[in-house]
Parts: C-alpha cells; structure tokens; sequence
C-alpha cells in the first residue's frame, strides 16, 4: 500500500475517510448522514465504522467515518491501530483503488497518526499470488492512501512506522507460502533478497559446517528431509561496541512430525511451524529499515521435518554442538532439538548481552494461554519484565510462566544427559527446562512460545485470517526501550 501526504484534498475524490473520537462527527457530516449514524447507532467507539454519501465539490463522494474511542483512553494509539485497521477491512475489496484520509479536523499527534496509518496498512495486507478465479468483488482493490490534514512531524513518525510495517508484512509472507515454496533454502534466498543493500551481514551455514560444528541436535531433524536444513544470522551493527541482544527462532519449515508422525487432519498447518523464525527476520527486517542505534542479531534454525528411511527414530540418542547427550523419545519434539543447537552457536559465535528465542513449540501452551498470550519463559526478571511492558505497549502480549529445578526430573534420561520430552504433565515448562540447559550460566535469556499467537483462524487488530506477524513488533519494541540510547 503506497502512502503519501498533501496539503490539499485531491479534487474528485470518490473516497473520503475521517477518523473521530468518541461522540463527535465530522463537520462535513450532512443532515442525512447524521440521521443516518444515529439510526446505526455509531458512537465513535473504538473500530466503529459508518459510511454514507455527501456532496463535494459539485460531485458525490462516499464519506466513511471511523470511530477511536475515547481521547483519554489509556489504549489511545491501539484504538487508533483499530480505527484505521477498520477502515481498511471494510474497504479493502469494494473497488476503490484511492482513499483520502482527511486529519484536519482531528487534532493527532505525529505519533498518533502514525498509528492510524500502521493500522491501516497491516490490515490491507492480504496474500492472493495463488488464488487466479477471484471474483473482481473478492479482490483487494485499494491501493493508496492520500493522507491531508496531517500533523508536524508525521513523515518521520510514519518512516518508522512504515519500516515496522514491512517487517510485519514479511514475517506474514513467510508464514503464508506454502512449504513446497519455503523451505531451509528458499527461506534463507527470500531473507538475501530483502536484506540486500540495507547494511545488514547475512551468515549462513549448510549442512556440513554444522556437522563440523557438531550439531548433532539440529541435523538430527532434517536428516529424512531431501531438502537441507540450514542456519541463517542476519547481524545489524548499528550501537557501537557493545554486546549485541539475540534474537533466535525456530524455523521447521514444515513438521510432519517425522517417525512420530501427525494425524494428517489439520497437518497442512504445519507450513507455519517455521513462524519464530519468521518472526525473527521480519523483527530483524524492522529494524534494519529503521537504522536501528542498537546492535542486534538474529539466528534463525531452519529444517524440514519429514519421515523417510533416513529419518531419526524414537530411541535414538544424539549430541548437540555444547556436547549434551539427548534421547529422542518423540520425533515432533523436535523444534526445541533446533533450539539447543542455535541458541548454543548463537552465544560462541555472538557473545550476546541478552537472548529471546521465539518458536511455535508445544501445543500446550495453547491449552494453557489460548490465543491471547504467547508464553514467556525465563532466567532473568528483569528480561520478563522488559519484555511483558513491551508486549504490553504493541499488543504482542506475553504473559510469563514458570520454570525451575523441580522440573528437570521430568526431562531426565536414564540413557543420556537428558530426553527431548517429558510427561503429560507441564509439557511447555519442560520444553522451556530443556532449552534452558543450553543457556550459558549467567546470560540472561527467555523464551517465547508462539504456538497460539503466529496464525489466527479469524481476523484480529490489525489482521484477517491467516498469518498475523506476531512477534515482529515485540522485537521492535524491546530494541527500542532497552538496547537503544
């Protein structure tokens, strides 16, 4: 979606959007569209829409108003997030290719409109390369967005905006494709394709740098995939010397479960088991777009989990590059086998300050959270804390779980240093236990499991169905208050 900004109302506008607080309706309001917003009771709640005809210019254009709730309300700028993700969805495929969005009688803050439009342009996103017998009705139409009347300061306000919104629309288009399209490699092109000439250092490795490393862990999953796993870093330096904070994601491409094989209902799905790498190179895309005055990486473990002759077996032990023993008693436990080698190389290669890993790992993190908090699991208050006023701020929320000695036991192994699953009990806590033994002692690191939060079966803020960029903004955000001066 293209965005710009113009003093004036272009003339002949077919399109006219307003965006009001609670109560109030613009000044270009005619009798009959005020009869009108009373009969639909519009109040100017917050995602609240009303549309109608009025005359402009000699012509009749369509007026569309969108409320944003109260003016004192704490949620402000989500409101507006709403207000504009409204306008997009309810004019997303009605024909119109252009929208005015008149501010001037608005009074928003650069910050505040830069909302509005973040709003608007992640809810336009839809991804239809595939779908060639749309009805015309059924096709995104709009294509712009002339915004007048806009506060001082909003083309700064908007740039970073509009680098966030890209990283959002990248993890998106990752999540989307199909597996047959992203896979380990494809993956790792599509990332040297929007990474280029934006500064960032792109480090990858195949197959056998890692076997020279000793990931026993990683390559144990994709070993009865025709398609080789990788590792992709992206490194932006952009803070000076200090250590850099790490962000790592699973990436399993696609996860038949291997030996321990899905039921097939509901296994298509499983094309976005790779959304904390996702969610990894479209937070890493942000804030490389942004310059970002912070030093950050982000590692990415990309597999393909497939049941072939060559495939891991439950029973069978491996040894991950920090030389810990694991026994596979399950082989769709296998993103945190990714984990244990990535976050391992992750802290030799990169000595990081902090560390966040990002996976859609266990089922049972949906049972507990359902799809309204990823789970967050740590060693460091100060890192939850951080990253639960983050969540708070974009929306990404997070709410934090626990971990301790206690749960080891669960995880121990009567063959090797530790098993790749526990019980039925505290099954996203054991996950989190396992990878905790990965962590070097004295380096603060969390880990947030996705599972519930990366897909959404029905629209939501600032998305329809489908892939919802989570994770993206929460990056973001905790560059921004905690890496940047």
């Amino acid at each position: 979606m293209h965005i710009q900004f113009s003093q004036s109302r272009p003339q002949g506008a077919r399109l006219i959007a307003h965006v009001v607080d609670k109560g109030k309706l613009p000044a270009a309001t005619n009798a009959a569209m005020r009869a009108g917003a009373e009969a639909a009771r519009f109040k100017g709640s917050a995602g609240q829409t009303f549309d109608g005809f009025v005359e402009d210019g000699g012509q009749v254009a369509r007026l569309a108003i969108a409320g944003a709730g109260d003016r004192n309300d704490e949620a402000r700028l989500a409101n507006l997030e709403k207000a504009g993700a409204a306008l997009a969805g309810k004019f997303q495929s009605t024909g119109d290719k252009d929208m005015v969005l008149d501010l001037s009688e608005s009074s928003l803050s650069a910050e505040e409109a830069s909302h509005l439009l973040l709003g608007l342009r992640l809810r336009n996103w839809r991804y239809d390369i595939y779908r060639t017998k749309l009805k015309d009705e059924q096709k995104v139409t709009l294509e712009s967005i002339t915004v007048v009347g806009a506060p001082e300061g909003i083309e700064g306000a908007w740039a970073d905006a509009a680098a966030l919104a890209e990283g959002v629309e990248f993890t998106r288009e990752l999540i989307t494709e199909p597996a047959n399209i992203i896979y380990p490699e494809s993956f790792v092109a599509r990332c040297k394709e929007r990474f280029e000439d934006t500064g960032a250092e792109l480090i990858v490795l195949d197959e056998a740098e890692m076997e020279k490393l000793g990931m026993g862990s990683l390559l144990g999953v994709g070993q009865g995939s025709a398609r080789e796993s990788r590792i992709l870093a992206i490194r932006w330096n952009g803070g000076g010397s200090e250590a850099p904070t790490a962000f790592v994601g699973k990436g399993v491409t696609f996860d038949t479960g291997g030996i321990s094989i899905k039921p097939g209902p509901g296994m298509e799905d499983m094309k976005w088991d790779m959304g904390g790498a996702g969610a990894v190179a479209g937070g890493m895309l942000a804030l490389v777009k942004r310059k970002a005055k912070a030093n950050v990486v982000g590692v990415m473990g990309l597999v393909e989990n497939m049941p072939d002759g060559n495939a891991q077996r439950p029973g069978d032990v491996v040894t991950s590059m920090s030389g810990q023993t694991i026994e596979i008693l399950n082989t769709d436990a296998e993103g945190r086998l990714v984990l244990a080698d990535a976050l391992h190389w992750t802290q030799e290669e990169f000595q990081p300050k902090r560390i966040v890993d990002f996976a859609t790992l266990t089922g049972a993190i949906i049972i507990s959270l359902g799809h309204e908090y990823a789970g967050l699991f740590s060693n460091d208050d100060q890192l939850s804390k951080d990253l639960a006023d983050a969540g708070e701020a974009v929306g990404d929320k997070v709410w934090r779980m626990p971990i301790g000695k206690a749960y080891d036991k669960l995880i121990d192994s009567p063959i090797a240093d530790m098993k790749n699953i526990g019980g039925k009990a505290a099954g996203s806590i054991t996950a989190a236990q396992f990878l905790q033994r990965f962590i070097a002692d004295g380096t603060p690191w969390a880990h947030v499991d996705i599972a519930g939060m990366a897909w959404s079966d029905k629209p939501g803020r600032t998305w329809g169905k489908g892939a919802t960029g989570y994770g993206v903004r929460l990056i973001d955000r905790l560059v921004s208050d905690t890496a940047e001066g």
